[in-house]
């Protein structure tokens, strides 16, 4: 039986996209639910792409139980946050010990924390004269960018990069290895 993973995105879904693509012909793991916490997120219509379905919840409806309920329907296994901008409630927490996981654009525990995410991330890398910046997949647990690291790649960081420069880099590694990490992890759970 398939591992069920429900994907978590915020913004626009390249990272969704690109976790779909990978495991798109997989026997062993499926991603049959995409969610948002913003209805005009582009991660809806990059999931429409796939025929997989898009949802939209509140925060309050992350809070009061009503994502967890359709997690249970749907007989989640698994949660992959990929761009995800909400902190992840107590009640999920509890409901997915150690089966929750998300991928950061820094080298935690340096940059990371709430406010500390996309361009804001690589800004405050480069402002502070960094020489190097890479990619942190960990779990999740109650406070922000805190949970155990699972896997960290590195970049380069040179003196005349820009943020954008940072942020290329950064976005080649998650694309390199999220997918991969997802299904070591996913598969050993």
């Amino acid at each position: 039986m398939k591992k069920r993973i429900a994907l978590f995105a915020s913004g626009s879904g390249s990272n969704v996209e690109n976790i779909i693509r990978y495991f798109m012909n997989s026997c062993e793991l499926e991603f049959p639910v995409v969610i948002s916490n913003r209805s005009d997120a582009p991660v809806h219509e990059r999931a429409k792409k796939y025929n997989i379905p898009s949802y939209y919840f509140k925060k309050n409806d992350f809070e009061n139980g009503e994502v967890l309920k359709f997690l249970q329907e749907e007989t989640i296994d698994f949660i992959v946050l990929a761009g995800f901008l909400l902190k992840v409630p107590d009640n999920l927490l509890s409901a997915y010990p150690g089966r929750i996981i998300n991928i950061h654009p820094a080298l935690l525990p340096k940059f990371g924390g709430k406010g500390m995410y996309g361009s804001h991330v690589h800004e405050a890398v480069v402002a502070s004269g960094e020489k190097e910046s890479g990619i942190t997949i960990h779990y999740v647990n109650e406070n922000y960018d805190e949970g155990q690291i699972i896997f960290q790649a590195k970049c380069p960081v040179f003196p005349t990069d820009s943020p954008e420069d940072v942020a290329r880099k950064v976005h080649a590694l998650e694309y390199e290895h999220f997918p991969r990490v997802i299904g070591e992890v996913v598969l050993r759970t």
